[in-house]
């Protein structure tokens, strides 16, 4: 491929500008997309789960994915690198979510499995298994439990899913 035809931010880095779909999949040139998430956004953790669960709410968790990124990447800067692995299987869950949405039952029900794995050991509250809400009222064990329900469901029937109707609860009501 001849470099000088790629899309390039405005630092110069390879970035497709082609337009996306509400799962992020990339469309053609000058059809219409969604809006895409802005990148290096520097939310609160508070912040970052509201917007992340109306993105999985409106049935958007590539975009969702992209702001728990963020989250996940900005812990060192933020002063909470012990969060890093909770924000990443954050991450790790939007994006399973994703690709069950898009049809990949195998690839999501991997990284749903993954994800609840990287969140688990964030759980809080009383008893041995921890049950309460974990840091910033993420509910670590629903989570989890959704996370590894829906994997199965994949294993067993298969995608795709709609990815409203399977958005999970981030935090407690």
């Amino acid at each position: 491929m001849d470099e000088a035809r790629r899309d390039r931010d405005t630092e110069g880095r390879a970035r497709s500008a082609r337009p996306r779909d509400g799962l992020g999949r990339p469309l053609p040139y000058g059809a219409p997309g969604v809006r895409r998430q802005p990148e290096g956004v520097e939310r609160t953790p508070g912040g970052s789960l509201r917007e992340a669960q109306r993105l999985l709410d409106a049935g958007l968790p590539f975009h969702a994915h992209e702001v728990l990124e963020d989250a996940w990447k900005g812990c060192a800067g933020a002063g909470r690198p012990e969060e890093r692995e909770l924000w990443r299987g954050l991450a790790q869950l939007a994006v399973g979510l994703t690709h069950a949405a898009r049809g990949n039952a195998v690839g999501g029900a991997r990284l749903l499995l993954r994800g609840a794995d990287r969140i688990t050991p964030y759980r809080e509250g009383p008893g041995p298994h921890g049950t309460g809400p974990g840091p910033h009222g993420i509910e670590v064990s629903a989570l989890a439990a959704w996370a590894r329900g829906l994997a199965e469901r994949l294993d067993r029937d298969g995608g795709p899913v709609d990815p409203a109707a399977e958005a999970p609860r981030l935090r407690g009501r």
